[in-house]
């Protein structure tokens, strides 16, 4: 239970400091906020682990995540 309530938080600071860096308003609510976190974590992870997930991030793990949610805004506002 704590690891998913940690993971909810993490979810939230990191898809709040994805839309706060990104350029341009982005539309979301608390919940896509989240899981755009969540989603740019394993983004990241999957890519520093040369695509295989489990793969840890040691010293850039917050950046990248961040990171990696910029990557899905992009994504899926040029999608749509």
């Amino acid at each position: 239970m704590i690891n998913l309530i940690g993971a909810l938080i993490s979810g939230l600071l990191v898809g709040w400091a994805a839309r706060f860096f990104y350029p341009g308003w982005v539309p979301m609510g608390l919940g896509m906020t989240i899981l755009l976190g969540i989603g740019g974590s394993l983004l990241a992870s999957f890519l520093a682990g040369g695509g295989r997930y489990g793969a840890q991030v040691n010293r850039a793990g917050c950046l990248a995540s961040v990171l990696g949610a910029m990557a899905l805004i992009f994504i899926g506002r040029h999608m749509f």
